[in-house]
Protein backbone atom coordinates (compact mmCIF):
# COMPACT_ATOMS: atom_id res chain seq x y z
CA UNK A 1 0.00 0.00 0.00
CA UNK A 2 1.07 3.31 -0.72
CA UNK A 3 1.90 5.74 2.33
CA UNK A 4 -0.23 8.57 2.80
CA UNK A 5 0.70 12.14 3.23
CA UNK A 6 0.45 13.66 6.61
CA UNK A 7 -2.55 15.66 5.41
CA UNK A 8 -4.32 12.70 3.53
CA UNK A 9 -4.11 10.29 6.61
CA UNK A 10 -6.82 10.73 8.67
CA UNK A 11 -7.42 7.00 10.01
CA UNK A 12 -5.20 4.15 9.44
CA UNK A 13 -5.23 1.03 10.95
CA UNK A 14 -2.64 -1.48 10.83
CA UNK A 15 -0.91 -4.29 12.23
CA UNK A 16 2.72 -3.58 12.68
CA UNK A 17 4.40 -4.47 9.50
CA UNK A 18 1.02 -4.03 7.05
CA UNK A 19 -1.16 -1.22 6.44
CA UNK A 20 -5.15 -2.45 6.76
CA UNK A 21 -7.59 0.23 5.73
CA UNK A 22 -6.95 3.85 5.20
CA UNK A 23 -9.31 6.87 5.52
CA UNK A 24 -8.40 9.94 3.78
CA UNK A 25 -9.61 13.37 5.02
CA UNK A 26 -11.31 13.20 1.57
CA UNK A 27 -13.21 10.30 3.09
CA UNK A 28 -11.42 7.97 0.32
CA UNK A 29 -10.84 4.10 1.66
CA UNK A 30 -7.73 2.64 0.84
CA UNK A 31 -7.31 -1.21 1.90
CA UNK A 32 -4.27 -2.97 1.30
CA UNK A 33 -4.63 -6.01 -1.52
CA UNK A 34 -4.96 -8.70 1.29
CA UNK A 35 -7.59 -6.94 3.20
CA UNK A 36 -9.77 -6.93 0.01
CA UNK A 37 -9.13 -10.46 -0.43
CA UNK A 38 -9.99 -11.08 3.61
CA UNK A 39 -13.22 -9.50 3.02
CA UNK A 40 -14.17 -11.35 -0.14
CA UNK A 41 -13.38 -14.93 1.41
CA UNK A 42 -15.37 -13.96 4.58
CA UNK A 43 -18.40 -12.56 2.35
CA UNK A 44 -18.41 -15.62 0.37
CA UNK A 45 -18.39 -17.67 3.41
CA UNK A 46 -21.49 -16.07 5.17
CA UNK A 47 -23.46 -16.33 1.58
CA UNK A 48 -22.46 -20.01 1.57
CA UNK A 49 -23.79 -20.84 5.23
CA UNK A 50 -26.97 -18.56 4.64
CA UNK A 51 -27.47 -20.26 1.25
CA UNK A 52 -26.46 -23.97 2.94
CA UNK A 53 -29.19 -23.04 5.73
CA UNK A 54 -32.01 -22.73 3.14
CA UNK A 55 -30.83 -25.85 1.71
CA UNK A 56 -30.55 -27.85 4.54
CA UNK A 57 -34.45 -26.98 5.61
CA UNK A 58 -36.14 -27.14 2.49
CA UNK A 59 -36.70 -30.59 1.95
CA UNK A 60 -37.72 -31.62 5.89
CA UNK A 61 -39.56 -28.63 5.98
CA UNK A 62 -42.21 -29.63 2.54
CA UNK A 63 -42.96 -32.91 4.57
CA UNK A 64 -46.54 -32.20 4.91
CA UNK A 65 -48.14 -32.61 8.58
CA UNK A 66 -50.77 -35.05 9.00
CA UNK A 67 -54.41 -33.55 9.55
CA UNK A 68 -56.08 -34.05 12.42
CA UNK A 69 -53.32 -34.03 14.68
CA UNK A 70 -52.55 -31.03 17.13
CA UNK A 71 -50.09 -29.79 14.28
CA UNK A 72 -53.34 -29.18 11.35
CA UNK A 73 -56.63 -29.65 13.32
CA UNK A 74 -59.58 -30.85 10.66
CA UNK A 75 -62.39 -28.51 10.25
CA UNK A 76 -65.43 -30.53 10.78
CA UNK A 77 -67.27 -29.78 8.74
CA UNK A 78 -64.83 -28.74 6.14
CA UNK A 79 -65.07 -24.99 5.12
CA UNK A 80 -66.33 -23.22 1.65
CA UNK A 81 -64.32 -20.09 1.03
CA UNK A 82 -63.36 -17.61 -1.44
CA UNK A 83 -60.13 -16.31 -2.08
CA UNK A 84 -59.60 -12.58 -1.24
CA UNK A 85 -57.44 -9.95 -1.75
CA UNK A 86 -55.56 -8.94 -5.15
CA UNK A 87 -52.89 -11.42 -7.54
CA UNK A 88 -52.36 -14.92 -7.24
CA UNK A 89 -52.48 -16.96 -3.96
CA UNK A 90 -50.14 -19.43 -4.41
CA UNK A 91 -49.97 -23.66 -3.53
CA UNK A 92 -47.45 -24.75 -1.15
CA UNK A 93 -46.91 -28.75 -0.79
CA UNK A 94 -46.66 -28.14 2.94
CA UNK A 95 -47.59 -25.04 5.16
CA UNK A 96 -44.00 -23.08 5.06
CA UNK A 97 -43.13 -20.47 2.07
CA UNK A 98 -40.09 -22.58 1.05
CA UNK A 99 -42.36 -25.38 -0.40
CA UNK A 100 -44.15 -23.48 -3.47
CA UNK A 101 -45.96 -25.95 -5.56
CA UNK A 102 -44.76 -24.32 -9.15
CA UNK A 103 -47.44 -23.13 -11.50
CA UNK A 104 -50.45 -23.99 -9.34
CA UNK A 105 -52.22 -21.01 -7.71
CA UNK A 106 -56.12 -19.35 -7.72
CA UNK A 107 -57.14 -15.95 -8.05
CA UNK A 108 -59.76 -13.71 -6.43
CA UNK A 109 -63.36 -15.28 -6.29
CA UNK A 110 -62.14 -18.88 -6.84
CA UNK A 111 -64.12 -21.55 -4.26
CA UNK A 112 -62.07 -23.31 -2.56
CA UNK A 113 -62.78 -26.07 0.75
CA UNK A 114 -60.87 -26.12 3.24
CA UNK A 115 -60.05 -29.19 5.30
CA UNK A 116 -57.58 -28.54 7.81
CA UNK A 117 -55.57 -25.14 9.53
CA UNK A 118 -52.48 -24.81 11.58
CA UNK A 119 -52.13 -22.43 14.12
CA UNK A 120 -49.42 -20.62 12.27
CA UNK A 121 -51.62 -19.30 9.01
CA UNK A 122 -52.15 -22.09 6.70
CA UNK A 123 -54.93 -23.86 5.14
CA UNK A 124 -55.00 -27.28 4.17
CA UNK A 125 -57.48 -27.12 0.82
CA UNK A 126 -58.71 -27.92 -2.45
CA UNK A 127 -59.63 -26.45 -5.56
CA UNK A 128 -61.93 -28.00 -8.19
CA UNK A 129 -61.43 -25.83 -11.93
CA UNK A 130 -65.41 -25.19 -12.50
CA UNK A 131 -65.10 -25.43 -16.42
CA UNK A 132 -62.60 -29.05 -16.22
CA UNK A 133 -63.82 -30.36 -13.40
CA UNK A 134 -59.67 -31.13 -12.34
CA UNK A 135 -58.80 -30.76 -8.77
CA UNK A 136 -55.94 -29.81 -7.07
CA UNK A 137 -54.92 -29.75 -2.82
CA UNK A 138 -52.51 -27.72 -1.37
CA UNK A 139 -52.01 -25.30 1.29
CA UNK A 140 -52.34 -21.62 1.35
CA UNK A 141 -52.05 -18.96 3.42
CA UNK A 142 -55.61 -18.71 5.34
CA UNK A 143 -55.22 -14.47 5.54
CA UNK A 144 -56.39 -14.88 1.98
CA UNK A 145 -59.96 -16.78 2.56
CA UNK A 146 -63.23 -15.87 3.72
CA UNK A 147 -65.66 -18.47 4.77
CA UNK A 148 -68.67 -18.59 2.85
CA UNK A 149 -70.15 -21.38 5.11
CA UNK A 150 -69.99 -25.23 5.38
CA UNK A 151 -69.57 -28.21 2.69
CA UNK A 152 -71.48 -31.50 3.82
CA UNK A 153 -74.29 -33.64 2.66
CA UNK A 154 -77.43 -32.02 2.53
Amino acid sequence: MQALSQQENLLAMSDDKHPVIAISAAGRVRMSDRSVLACIVVSGLILGVLGATVHAQTPSSCKEPQTGTTRAPMLSPPLANVVTGTGRLQFYSAPNLHCPVSGVFVIPNDELVAYAQTNDGWSSVMYVNPRTGNDVSGWVRSARLKATGTVGSK
